[in-house]
């Protein structure tokens, strides 16, 4: 099991921050895996910035994504089960960057012309949008 934070990260005009992955140029949400001695929180910062370059201040869990539905294949063909916790970013301060390390874009999509994204992705911004505060497990 590979637990870790995602990242929703929305404007003030609405539109959706997405980052391409510089290993198989898809669009994706900033998330990634815990260290060692990690909290979920410190991974959260430490991923979003890694990724954009942007500092998270506040941000809310709105779901939590178990199960075995939750499976993938890494880029190595590792099998893996996601347990993630999936936070909207309330707060952010920095400047967006666009290329880093693990990435070779960083924008925000207005909501109708976001790029494909898999099925996950697509689950987590109808979650976004049906989150009363209330915690989603799934």
């Amino acid at each position: 099991m590979t637990p870790g934070p995602r990242a929703v990260i929305v404007n003030d005009a609405g539109d959706v921050l997405l980052v391409r992955r510089s290993d198989d140029s898809t669009w994706v949400m900033p998330a990634g895996g815990l260290e060692l001695g990690e909290s979920i929180w410190d991974a959260l910062v430490r991923e979003v910035h890694e990724e954009t370059g942007l500092v998270v201040e506040a941000a809310t869990p709105i779901a939590l994504y178990t199960g075995p539905r939750y499976w993938f294949t890494n880029a190595f063909g590792g099998e893996h089960q996601m347990f993630a916790v999936v936070f909207r970013v309330d707060r952010w301060s920095g400047s967006l960057v666009a290329r880093t390390d693990e990435t070779s874009a960083a924008r925000f999509f207005a909501r109708d012309e976001l790029p494909e994204l898999r099925p996950v992705y697509q689950e987590t911004l109808a979650d976004l949008d049906a989150f009363d505060g209330t915690l989603i497990l799934k």
